[in-house]
């Protein structure tokens, strides 16, 4: 595997972009991990009414802000793709919810 340069220490864009790709890979592997918990949650509830839960939405996305704000990133840029994460989610977890109970 190629070493990853840190990002004050880059001088090429291949470099950014190898890493820019390496991240990308870490973060899928997050993501993949993130919906096993949400196939979990599909699993485990027991009414198809509790899937979608506004409080809990909030909850994350607020939280997912305040991460940002520690990493020095935007809250708005977090909030949207938490935004779209989150319901990309809750639409998942409806659809295996449904299959479970089919």
């Amino acid at each position: 595997m190629t070493d990853i340069v840190p990002p004050n220490a880059c001088t090429t864009m291949s470099e950014i972009r190898t890493a820019i790709d390496a991240l990308d890979r870490e973060i899928v592997a997050l993501l993949a991990k993130r919906m096993r918990y949400i196939d979990a949650a599909a699993r485990v509830k027991s009414a198809r009414e509790a899937v979608r839960d506004e409080d809990r939405k909030a909850d994350v996305i607020a939280k997912a802000c305040d991460a940002a704000d520690a990493h020095g990133l935007s809250r708005e840029h977090v909030a949207a793709i938490y935004e779209l994460l989150v319901e990309r989610s809750i639409a998942h977890e409806f659809r295996v919810f449904d299959s479970i109970e089919a």
